[in-house]
């Protein structure tokens, strides 16, 4: 029997203390309560449970996984469930936190969660991945629930592995429990639009964006996209269809570039066949930091937390930052990009198509009663782009940076509800 190995962190900062300055900052541009912010610092619960495994080769792996509500003020906590090798505690606790001004800010009934499990899911076979998948929901089973908390996809997991989830829980509670997690597969309760709507969202983000910027339009800008998950593949897919030009992808194996334009629809059919970008035609191989610096319109992180950092944000070329992953950006690069007028869509306003269209998947769960793809998309829109013009609305009335306004309006918001509903006892 094995145990997990020690964790070699990707993170230069620790994350949940990035959060908490986070908060802080906002609490104090936008007044607001310090004894609530001592609050809304601190997760409301947090869960490290051991996950005992049979290997393909019949040894036995112990991993290490996490589960974490940070608010449930405004109902059940909502939030994904990561397999990454680097996963930490206080990463999860960071994104629980992160969740929980998404879910906000968005104006829909949910705190904020999320789940890890310190793991290479690349390295493992689908038999491992759902027996380590079965076990570590049976380790949370009293942690999550329709009412009470519910996971979704995050980096390194997918619908297959929601299905494992609803499956283990629904199995233990003797009949089928839809709205237990979301981003599951449509013939088993999924909604549709949601494996697309991070991307659509972060989309429909950029559009209004750029209307801002004396009506510029997504047709003639150049793009590079750094990560071509879930996220990063789907935004490159929608932006060359609106006739911009994305001049580079990249994935853990490394990056591509072609100033003409990558052909984004042999790059999507190259990924999914190979689960990889190495060997793309047509471009020239570069590294993922060189991505990031790259001269263009838009830059859009959508892999990992902390990509843009202080040593290479001075050299960022990009006029808009489209944040499709979780935290890419740290704080003292924050001050440098606001510095240089490059203007930051942050991952709580950027990113959150996909927990809107969580929702929407869960209400349908409940209803037994589901919506078509157009109905979805016209949803997600109206919403995105709701809460697109109220940040910037406060971005100008302040004279606060985007990702300041985004912050100031969901801490606000669930600091109305703690107040509302009070302590206990």
């Amino acid at each position: 029997m094995t145990a997990a190995a020690p964790t070699v962190t990707h993170l230069r900062e620790n994350p949940f203390e990035l959060a908490k300055q986070q908060l802080r900052s906002v609490g104090e541009a936008f007044a607001i309560d310090e004894n609530l912010v001592a609050v809304l610092s601190q997760c409301k619960k947090a869960v490290a449970v051991s996950i005992p495994t049979r290997m393909d080769d019949g040894s036995v792996h112990v991993f290490e996984g996490y589960r974490v509500t940070h608010n449930i003020a405004r109902g059940p906590s909502k939030g994904g469930i990561r397999y990454h090798p680097d996963v930490t505690l206080d990463e999860v606790r960071s994104l629980a936190m992160w969740m929980t001004w998404k879910c906000a800010l968005m104006g829909i009934p949910f705190g904020g969660a999320k789940g890890g499990v310190v793991c290479d899911p690349k390295s493992m076979s689908s038999g491992e991945l759902e027996r380590m998948t079965r076990r570590y929901t049976s380790e949370i089973i009293n942690e999550i629930g329709p009412e009470r908390d519910i996971p979704a996809p995050d980096v390194g997991t997918d619908a297959q592995v929601m299905a494992w989830i609803f499956d283990t829980y629904s199995m233990n509670k003797g009949h089928s429990v839809l709205g237990v997690v979301t981003g599951k597969p449509v013939q088993i309760g999924g909604s549709l639009g949601r494996e697309e709507a991070t991307a659509r969202g972060a989309h429909y983000c950029l559009r209004e964006a750029l209307r801002k910027l004396d009506g510029q339009r997504i047709e003639g800008t150049t793009a590079a996209i750094q990560g071509f998950g879930n996220v990063g593949s789907y935004l490159a897919k929608f932006l060359a269809e609106d006739g911009g030009t994305v001049v580079a992808v990249s994935d853990s194996s490394g990056a591509f570039h072609n100033p003409n334009g990558i052909d984004v629809a042999a790059a999507f059919a190259h990924k999914r066949d190979t689960g990889t970008l190495a060997g793309l035609g047509g471009a020239e191989p570069i590294s993922n930091e060189d991505l990031l610096l790259l001269e263009c319109d838009v830059l859009a992180p959508c892999g990992l937390e902390q990509v843009i950092h202080e040593e290479n944000a001075p050299r960022v070329k990009a006029k808009i930052v489209v944040e499709g992953a979780n935290g890419p950006t740290t704080p003292g690069a924050d001050a440098i990009l606001e510095d240089q007028g490059v203007l930051v869509l942050p991952d709580v306003l950027a990113n959150a198509g996909g927990v809107v269209v969580s929702y929407f998947e869960w209400v349908q769960g409940l209803q037994e009663y589901f919506w078509k793809e157009a109905e979805v998309n016209a949803k997600l829109n109206d919403i995105m782009t709701r809460a697109f013009h109220e940040t910037w609305n406060t971005h100008e009335e302040r004279s606060v940076s985007m990702r300041f306004a985004a912050y100031g309006l969901a801490v606000q918001r669930v600091g109305e509800a703690t107040t509302t509903r009070g302590l206990y006892p």
